[in-house]
Parts: structure tokens; sequence; C-alpha cells
């Protein structure tokens, strides 16, 4: 048998060897490390791999730290972390929801739309899910509303963050795809090639997050007019009516404007996304110290959450460096670009195939894991085979969230759960997310159509 087969089915031992290893519940960033270092010895005795190319990781790991683009990542979490421990966020959910209340639908609606909000000011699906099941979902379960409608509006406006900017996943998707694509471009002889920032991540994103809401307040309007009695109105008292000016220019307006100033100032080109996270992260705290809700409390809370969440997700990063170099070194690629190549449907065939691998993952890994996982080993084939590569960002950011929320293994109903009081049953949230991973579906097949939709906004950029 020769070095390359034997490579290459090391490679693919390697892969699942990961998959099963974090199946039985070990930490993933030791999980990715530890069992690439395992095979890439068994692979070192068979002549398939040499330890000196581990020598790259001390280039890689200075690469990410001083790479200012990931510096937005803490700025944007801390700034959604700072809107939820002042209380500003549930300010703004408990307002929207004496807004549209009178209506019926409405507080779906409202949580919908304050769903998107949270989504645009911090990126994290866990952190909105469990504070909208926290404050919205007793307020739901109070005025009547079915518990499956209430459940599920509350898992899919939660999974908003994973595809609405600034999401902290477009945000390592982009900067994967930009060296990605720059080295295909090379390998295909243009030495000019088109960058791929961030920004064009988060422009392509943006009427596919709009097409989402929509599609979920739409859905939302459908319910009202069949089943009125699954979402009734919520009429307000005399005294709520009298101060819904002051609540709505108090808790609606300073976040709106903070979160259309950040977005807005990305989306024209005015700054950089880690700019534009600054700015949210100060603005943010400037917010909380005008409601006089800034404490040394709030802000230790906040810093510590934002380290955190930070230092889980970068220590997931350099554990999948490890793995990649092995799965790579040893012929991982060969294999992964043979059998997408050979795929029917060229690239279509082989992007759906990537899709549906995601869309599997997703039920037993994090986000995060998947891309720092599949992503280096799929997004060269596929942008080598003509895929877009801010078409393909957004779709396996649309599709994983989609996968985040799908019965029985969705990340975003166990979140759910953990929150939900036990009136609200494991099955009535499954059959509440039901109908919103159809829409979600839907929303797929029309990106999958009409790839305009998240290609259109970059290209006027």
């Amino acid at each position: 048998m020769s070095s390359i087969v034997i490579g290459e089915i090391l490679s693919g031992l390697l892969f699942f060897g990961v998959i099963g290893a974090l199946l039985l519940g070990f930490p993933v960033a030791f999980t990715l490390a530890g069992t690439s270092l395992i095979f890439g010895t068994i692979g070192y005795f068979f002549g398939v791999f040499d330890f000196s190319n581990m020598g790259n990781l001390m280039g890689r790991y200075i690469g990410y730290m001083t790479n200012e683009v990931l510096v937005a990542v803490p700025l944007f979490i801390f700034m959604g972390v700072m809107l939820e421990k002042s209380k500003i966020a549930e300010q703004l959910l408990l307002t929207m929801g004496k807004l549209f209340g009178r209506l019926r639908g409405g507080l779906g609606i409202s949580v919908i739309v304050v769903g998107a909000l949270l989504a645009a000011s911090t990126g994290v699906v866990g952190a909105t899910v469990v504070t909208m099941g926290l404050i919205s979902l007793p307020a739901m379960l109070r005025a009547k509303y079915d518990p499956s409608l209430a459940s599920g509006v509350i898992c899919a406006s939660g999974t908003l963050g994973q595809i609405i900017p600034p999401s902290t996943v477009l945000i390592f998707m982009g900067d994967m795809l930009s060296s990605i694509n720059a080295q295909v471009q090379m390998a295909q002889g243009n030495f000019a090639p088109t960058p791929v920032t961030v920004g064009d991540l988060f422009a392509g994103a943006f009427i596919p997050g709009l097409l989402l809401v929509g599609l979920y307040i739409c859905f939302m309007i459908y319910k009202a007019i069949t089943q009125p009695e699954s979402c009734p109105a919520t009429p307000m008292t005399e005294e709520e009516r009298k101060g819904i000016v002051k609540d709505v220019a108090v808790a609606l307006l300073p976040p709106l404007i903070l979160i259309l100033l950040v977005l807005g100032s990305i989306l024209t080109g005015i700054a950089t996304p880690t700019e534009a996270g600054s700015v949210g992260a100060v603005g943010a705290t400037i917010l909380a110290a005008l409601r006089w809700r800034l404490s040394f409390k709030v802000l230790r809370d906040a810093a510590m959450t934002t380290a955190t969440i930070t230092s889980m997700i970068f220590v997931i990063l350099f554990g999948a460096s490890v793995f990649s170099i092995v799965f790579r070194v040893m012929g991982g690629d060969n294999l992964v670009h043979e059998f997408l190549a050979n795929l029917p449907g060229g690239a279509i065939g082989a992007m759906i195939v990537v899709m549906l691998i995601m869309f599997v993952l997703g039920f037993i890994l994090d986000t995060f894991e998947i891309i720092f996982i599949i992503i280096p080993i799929t997004a060269p084939i596929l942008l080598a085979l003509g895929i877009d590569p801010i078409w393909l960002g957004v779709m396996v950011g649309v599709n994983l969230q989609t996968s985040f929320m799908t019965p029985p293994f969705g990340f975003s109903l166990f979140y759910l759960r953990g929150v939900a009081p036990n009136r609200v049953t494991t099955g009535m949230i499954y059959r509440g997310a039901i109908p919103f991973v159809a829409i979600q579906i839907l929303a797929i097949a029309l990106l999958f159509m009409f790839p305009q939709l998240i290609t259109w906004l970059p290209s006027i950029n």
C-alpha cells in the first residue's frame, strides 16, 4: 500500500476520530489537538507525517493574536453582554411588548424584532436565547400564548445572532475565507485577487437576515389570522398607555441608534468591523451609565463573561489549527478534493453535500467547532470549483442557524429548555420549532435560487 493511500486513510480516520471523541464528551479544544497528535504520531511511524510541520503552529498563533480583524470579536461580545447585564435588553423587550402587544400576534412580532436587534448587538446565540427565554417566555405565557408557538418564536429569534451582522461567526468565517480565497486565486494564476473582507460578509448577510425576520413576522401574522386563540392581544392599561411615548424614547431609541451606527458604519465602509466594535462597546457602556445602571459589578460581570466566551472560542481555534496541519500534511486535502470534485452536479452538487454535512454536524458540535474544522478543509475546493466566497460564507451561516433550531438536537432548543418553566414541556418546544425550521429551509432554497440576495449588496460597496 502506497504512502499516499495510507495518509489519506489516516486523515479520514482522524476526522471521524475527532467526531467520536467529541461525542464522548471530551473538551473540544483538547480533543482536536490531542486526537490530531495521536494520529500524527501514527502517521510518523508510517512515514506520512513529519513533526517538523508543527513549527508552523507558532506563526499561526501569533497571527491570530495580532490579527486586527479578530479584535472585533471580544468588542462585539462585550457590547451585547453590557446591554444584557445592565438590563437595557430587558427593558427593550418589555417596551416592544407594550408597543405591539395590543395586536393579535403583536407580542410574538415584538419578540422577533427584539431578537433581531439583540442579534445585531451581540452575535452570540446562547446569550440571546437565554435572555429572551427568561424575559419573553413568561410574558407570552401570561398573555395566554400557545406554549409551542411562544417557544418556537423565541428559539428562532434567538438564532438570528448566527447570521445578522455583527455575528461573531461571520467575523471568523470572513477572516478564514479571505486568506483561502487569496490562496485559491493565486493557485489559479490570478496574482491580484479581489479581496474578501469581513465587511463584505456582513453586507452579504444583511438582506438574508432581513428576509428571515420578514418570513418570521409573516408566519406570526398568518397565525394571528388563522388561529387567533394561539396569540391573543394584550391591551395596555391606561397607565401603560400614558407612559408608552416615554418608554419608547428611553428604552427603544438609544440602543436602536447605537446598533444602526455600528452596522451602518460597517456596511457603508466608514469604519472597519473592529473600529465599529469599539464604538459599540463604548456606546453600550455609556448607555448603561446614562441609565444609572453602570456599577463595578455590572462592569466586572460583563468583562468576565466576555473574557470567558472569547477565551473559549480562541482555544478551540488553537486546537483546530493542530487538526488542520495534521489533516493536510497526511493528504486529507486530496481526499476531500477527490470526493467533492467527483460528485454529480459539479460545484452546486459539492456545495449541497457540504451543507448537508454541516447541518448534521450542527446537531452535535457548536458553530465555532464546525467552521474551524470544516471551512479549512472544504472551502479551498469549493472556491476552486467557482463558488463565490461571500455566498459560501452566508449560506454556511444560515445553514448552521437552521441546524441550531432543528429538533431533537438543536442547541437553541436546549438553551430554552434550561430556562423554560416546567409546564412548557420539551415536546412543546420541539413542536414550536418545526414551522420555523420549515421557514429556514424555504429561505435557504431562496438563497440557492437567487444568490444575488447575498452578493448584490457587497458588489455595490
